[in-house]
Parts: structure tokens; sequence; C-alpha cells
């Protein structure tokens, strides 16, 4: 069965000599794996479209009970550059791709929250929006699509010793207001440097807690840094 369907490029990766495989979420489907025949071969330019952070629109061979699919056509949607100019945005957003990547299932299509990464990285791009909040948006969306919204009121977890939320002076309201779903409602308050704190500690326990094998994410060392330390726009 052909799909046709916009995806962002989660991962990629040599395949034979010169093939290439991409782990993608698609809007369609969630997370996919295609691959890229001839992609790495001279007369090929599409190893471009499949660089980490690519929105693209692809046309796939499906098939049922089948992890990797090939690709036969792909465009671009949009290009993203101001992504990748400052360290800081680049980090937190390839941060981003990894946690999609690790949580999702494949074949388990979420289009709201492919909606919510494909807007996040838009806003990552303009530059106009705070990066460390933009990601806490994202890290709650995803917890949120994924049946693991968390009750501020309720934090009790077996085997699970949270932060305190109370003990930043704007951590309540700020968590409170990334939860409610809406990236045109950014929270007003500006995190202390101990609510910053406390919010990445809180987001990251909740996602390991619920999902395996986070701790092997590349980027997270830096990015709980970044995120606890200073914001930059």
């Amino acid at each position: 069965m052909l799909v046709n369907t916009p995806a962002i490029v989660l991962k990629s990766f040599p395949y034979g000599d010169t093939s290439l495989i991409s782990r993608c979420f698609s809007k369609d489907r969630g997370k996919i794996s295609l691959i890229i025949k001839g992609a790495r071969s001279k007369r090929s330019n599409k190893a471009a479209h499949f660089q980490p952070l690519s929105y693209i629109d692809i046309i796939y061979n499906h098939k049922q009970n089948r992890e990797l699919h090939l690709l036969s056509k792909v465009n671009y949607k949009e290009y993203w550059p101001g992504i990748i100019s400052k360290l800081h945005t680049v980090t937190l957003a390839m941060s981003l791709l990894e946690l999609t990547e690790k949580t999702l299932s494949f074949d388990d299509p979420h289009p709201q929250l492919f909606y919510t990464l494909r807007d996040v990285l838009k806003k990552f791009n303009s530059e106009n929006s705070d990066p460390n909040l933009l990601f806490w948006f994202y890290e709650c969306a995803l917890l949120s699509h994924l049946g693991f919204r968390p009750s501020l009121e309720n934090d009790k977890f077996p085997g699970l010793d949270l932060p305190d939320l109370k003990e930043g002076s704007n951590t309540f309201a700020i968590l409170a207001s990334l939860l409610s779903g809406e990236l045109s409602n950014l929270p007003p308050e500006t995190p202390t440097i101990k609510d910053r704190k406390i919010i990445s500690e809180y987001l990251w326990m909740l996602l390991c807690y619920h999902f395996d094998g986070l701790n092997n994410v590349k980027f997270i060392e830096v990015t709980k840094s970044i995120l606890s330390v200073k914001t930059q726009k």
C-alpha cells in the first residue's frame, strides 16, 4: 500500500554500500523506518532529505507487519536553518528527536503530537520563543499524548521521589501552563534558576519512570545542564 504523509526525520544511518535507513515520525503512520536505496550514491540527492530535523513529504510502500518500508518519493516541505545556527537550540532540538524516537512505538500514529513537534521546531527556528520553555512544553505533550499526563496535585509514584514543586517560586504555575497544551499560551512567568532545575528534573524523572532506555539519550547531560542553568534566546 502506498502511503503519502508528511514526516520529520529523527535519525538516519548507512545501510549497505549506497543505501540509507531513516527513522521518521510521520503524521499518518507514527514512527516508521524507511530504506532509501542508492541514497548515498554520487548520482542521488536523497541523502540530504534525510538529515535529522528535516521536514519532508514522503511516499513509501507500506507493508503490514514489517518494520522496514521502501521509499518511493521525497520532497522538502520546509527548511529550518535557524535551529542549527545556535548550539543551544540545536542541542535541545536533537534531544527532542531522540526522546521521540525512543518513546514512540512503530506504526502507532499520534497526529496531534506530530503537529506539536513540528510547531515546536518551527518556533525553535524563529528564535522568538524561549527554547527552554519550548523543550519542556514538548516533554509535557509527549507524556500527555502517550497516556502519562502528570497531575501536579498528585506526585506520588511507587519508587519515585519527585522534586517538590512548591520549592520554586513559579514552578507550579509554569508547569500548569505548559500542561495546558496550548503552544500559543506559553507561561509569562520568567523561570528562576530554582524553577528551571525543578522543572527539568521533574519532567525528566517522569519520562524515565514511564519509558525504558532514556538514560542512553546522547544529548541528555548537556541538555539537562542547559535547561537547569540558564535560558538563552
